[in-house]
């Protein structure tokens, strides 16, 4: 497959405007979910954490199959994202809308916005490898994504409580977001338009040899590794924040604040790690970004008696490393696939994205249900005073778990064979 011929610019703008509605979505399951089910539906922490576990798991199950139907389908991917956006709408107002104690119900919604998101999501980003042929200008291409993304998250993490007060429910504050999302969807379906491969470019790959392929592919085995580990990391931190700010530092409402600052920090940091990654490399990026993440926790454990200012300071700087991650790991992503494709003579396109959200949505579901284990294990008990091995719980969750992890990722990215130069 020849590199397309670059898009206009306003083709790309629109298109990362995408993430603005995919992050509506995905930042209130992120932030929020576990956080309702506990709090909200008063459900135990453990059974919570399983249900997040649980709806995780099948969200990586679904973006593998989704890969694998758009990969053999003739259809466009925006066929898909246009019949599937007004669907998803209705199905992430569902998913906040289930009553007090109803598990079973909570579980359903959230597997069937889970599926729904897949069928959407993961023909978008395929979608980067059509519109961007060169490794700078798929640096633009996820730079724009992850703004987008950073403004939509800010937007989730400083509002969602305030709207939820307003209109009386997570129900009702779920249904605005989604009259925001579902129109844009619809407008980057029918107006941006998407260059498809032809020829022997074209052919399908069988389910079987394209796994085959994706694991002698180096490059594509190292950034699943890496973006795992740095996506768990990032899920133990974000989804640590509430609980840290009410019963750690008891200061209910710098909670959410700490998450919208933190939303903010990757607006304002994406735009530098943009620039990094077309200068040095997304891969030089990545180092930088591990290295950052790695100091951070070392030194927060060092203060005596962190406060709210220390405590906001350092997740706005973990946030600032995990804003480097995203977008190396979204530029590196269609490289991998043209390093396969160059290697083997075979394209292996959207089931090399599904494959790569089930990795991250596998490392999610671990986060999740670690911190509902945990969290049980420990003796905490929502909406009370907690107890020590409560507190250290919390603390040592959010500080030790993502150093853990961050280390690991930083061994695989060391191990990635794509440089600045290498696709060229």
């Amino acid at each position: 497959m020849t590199p397309p011929a670059p898009a206009s610019r306003a083709a790309l703008l629109l298109f990362g405007a995408g993430d603005f509605a995919f992050n509506l979505y995905w930042q209130a399951v992120n932030l929020y979910l576990l956080f309702f089910y506990i709090d909200t539906l008063r459900l135990a922490p453990a059974l919570a954490g399983t249900l997040f576990l649980v709806g995780a798991a099948w969200d990586g199950a679904a973006d593998f199959v989704a890969g694998v139907i758009a990969e053999r389908m003739r259809r466009p991917y925006r066929w898909l994202i246009g019949w599937g956006a007004v669907p998803l709408g209705l199905a992430f107002v569902a998913m906040f809308a289930v009553p007090v104690g109803g598990w079973g119900a909570a579980l359903a919604a959230q597997l069937g916005f889970r599926t729904l998101y897949a069928f959407t999501n993961i023909p978008y980003s395929a979608w980067t490898t059509r519109l961007a042929g060169t490794s700078a200008e798929r640096s633009l291409l996820a730079g724009l994504r992850m703004i987008f993304g950073a403004v939509a998250a800010t937007l989730v993490a400083g509002t969602l409580p305030g709207l939820v007060r307003a209109l009386g429910s997570y129900g009702a504050a779920s249904a605005l977001l989604a009259a925001l999302g579902v129109p844009l969807l619809l407008a980057i379906a029918w107006m941006v338009p998407e260059r498809r491969p032809s020829g022997d470019a074209a052919t399908r790959p069988a389910i079987g040899p394209a796994l085959m392929l994706l694991a002698r592919n180096r490059a594509f085995v190292a950034l699943n590794l890496a973006a795992a580990a740095g996506a768990a990391a990032a899920a133990l931190t974000t989804q640590s924040v509430l609980y840290f700010f009410r019963y750690v530092l008891a200061d209910d409402p710098a909670g959410p604040q700490a998450l919208a600052a933190m939303a903010f920090a990757s607006l304002v940091a994406t735009p530098l790690w943009t620039i990094a990654a077309r200068r040095a490399g997304a891969r030089a990026a990545w180092l930088a970004a591990c290295g950052l993440a790695l100091a951070l926790p070392a030194g927060f454990v060092l203060l005596p008696a962190p406060g709210v200012g220390a405590a906001t300071l350092f997740l706005l700087g973990m946030q600032v490393a995990f804003a480097g991650f995203g977008l190396a790991a979204w530029t590196l992503l269609p490289d991998s696939v043209d390093w396969g494709a160059a290697r083997s003579g075979v394209r292996v396109e959207a089931i090399a994205f599904g494959t790569f959200a089930l990795a991250q949505k596998a490392a999610l579901a671990a986060s999740g249900f670690a911190i509902g284990a945990i969290y049980q294990a420990s003796g905490f008990v929502a909406g009370a005073p907690q107890g020590a091995s409560s507190l250290a719980a919390i603390r040592w969750l959010m500080l030790a778990g993502p150093a853990a992890l961050l280390l690991g990722a930083l061994a695989a990215v060391l191990a990635l064979p794509l440089r600045r130069d290498t696709l060229a």
